[in-house]
């Protein structure tokens, strides 16, 4: 599945969350995954959905409530700009929210990218207060509603089995925005350093339409930015914001499947897909694990390393990617930019895919999420989530085999 983020509206880490449920996130679903933080110790809080209109079109809005919630509620600007509360000031550095990353029981996947997310925030406001990240104190961006925004964006993505996400360009807002520092300009300092290399418009439209918050999240999930990637579409959500414009403050996202989950009657996929391969015997070994990252972000498919034995009795490494040819340039690049390969050989190929989806299992010792593979009509593969087989085993103190027997034999009713 992959995921659209129209941005005509700008974007904010409560838009995405309202999105997403306008999508089919179910609500408590969402909460169940977000309580894990409670055990690094966040204080305790709940979500309130409800459905708003925004210049006649329908849509989801989300707020995280705390025991001071009214306080952000009598605020009258924008919602990642006016963290104050006295109980977010454990939670206002990057060591401090790692920790508590750290300490919960989330996912690992969801826990590190919302790791990289953070980072990605401190590093903007190093650079533009001229300061060490080590330094950087989150004025505006350490308070519990948006770090439940940020693991909300990412844990809620992969509840829904979205595996890629594309973006429009950002809708920023032109005028001035009140936060801790001060008056700024819109975008904010912070904002437009993280929309560095990312297309951005204004329209005349007063107001902070794109947040910090929103930047970072979708600065740090989006693979690329632009029109609309060739897709099937199946769910469609606005998120509403706080604000209302002369224009609809919606965020669209559209989820569905790109042509390559689809198979023609002999099973074929019907999509365009090429093969990039490099040899190489001279680069530093622990790189491989950077560059892998860097080419499933960019839009490869899969990519894998595999030993091989090279002239004159060389060890060395074969790098394989599997690329549609849409990413085929951003590929290419990255292979000659990340590693030392002076050379790379591109063939056509074809494949034959299963379609998959994730589904809740409920098992006498909790829900897993399960990824199930079906080819035709037949299911032939099932793989349970190993994280929630194994917070499941721990709690309750029986084998993880165990629990993974039960949950595949569930699954397969």
């Amino acid at each position: 599945m992959i995921a659209y983020f129209d941005c005509y509206s700008g974007i904010s880490g409560d838009m995405i969350l309202g999105a997403l449920i306008d999508a089919g996130l179910d609500p408590d679903d969402l909460l169940s995954e977000l309580s894990r933080l409670e055990q690094g110790g966040l204080e305790h809080f709940d979500l309130a959905v409800s459905k708003v209109l925004r210049k006649g079109i329908g849509g989801t809005h989300v707020e995280v409530i705390t025991a001071e919630a009214h306080q952000k509620r009598d605020r009258e600007h924008s919602h990642d700009h006016h963290h104050g509360h006295d109980h977010d000031t454990l939670f206002r550095n990057l060591s401090a929210i790692e920790k508590l990353l750290d300490g919960s029981g989330l996912d690992a996947e969801v826990r590190e990218t919302s790791r990289a997310i953070f980072r990605r925030l401190a590093e903007a406001e190093a650079l533009v207060h001229g300061i060490p990240v080590d330094r950087v104190h989150f004025h505006e961006v350490g308070a519990i509603d948006t770090v439940v925004d940020v693991v909300g964006a990412v844990a809620g993505l992969r509840i829904m089995g979205v595996e890629r996400v594309f973006a429009s360009p950002i809708h920023v807002g032109t005028g001035l925005v009140r936060c801790a520092h001060g008056t700024l300009p819109v975008p904010a300092p912070a904002t437009a350093e993280l929309l560095r290399n990312v297309p951005v418009y204004a329209t005349g439209v007063r107001g902070e339409l794109a947040t910090p918050t929103g930047a970072a999240i979708i600065t740090t999930l989006a693979e690329s930015f632009g029109p609309i990637p060739e897709i099937s579409i199946e769910r469609i959500g606005y998120g509403a914001g706080r604000h209302d414009f002369e224009i609809p403050n919606l965020l669209r996202v559209l989820i569905g499947k790109t042509m390559q989950h689809y198979s023609t009657e002999d099973g074929d996929a019907a999509c365009d897909l090429v093969t990039v391969e490099c040899n190489i015997d001279d680069m530093n070994p622990e790189f491989y694990e950077h560059v892998m990252d860097l080419l499933l972000k960019r839009g490869a498919l899969d990519a894998f390393v595999t030993p091989v034995l090279m002239k004159k009795g060389r060890p060395g490494h074969l790098i394989t990617v599997l690329t549609p040819r849409a990413a085929l340039d951003i590929v290419t690049t990255t292979l000659f930019e990340e590693t030392t390969t002076l050379g790379v050989r591109i063939q056509e190929v074809s494949r034959r895919t299963a379609q998959r989806e994730w589904i809740n299992v409920s098992t006498e010792y909790g829900v897993v999420r399960v990824k199930v593979a079906r080819f035709g009509d037949r299911l032939v593969n099932v793989a349970p989530e190993y994280e929630d087989c194994r917070k499941l085993a721990k709690e309750y103190g029986v084998p993880l085999k165990a629990v993974y027997d039960e949950v595949k034999a569930l699954a397969r009713e």
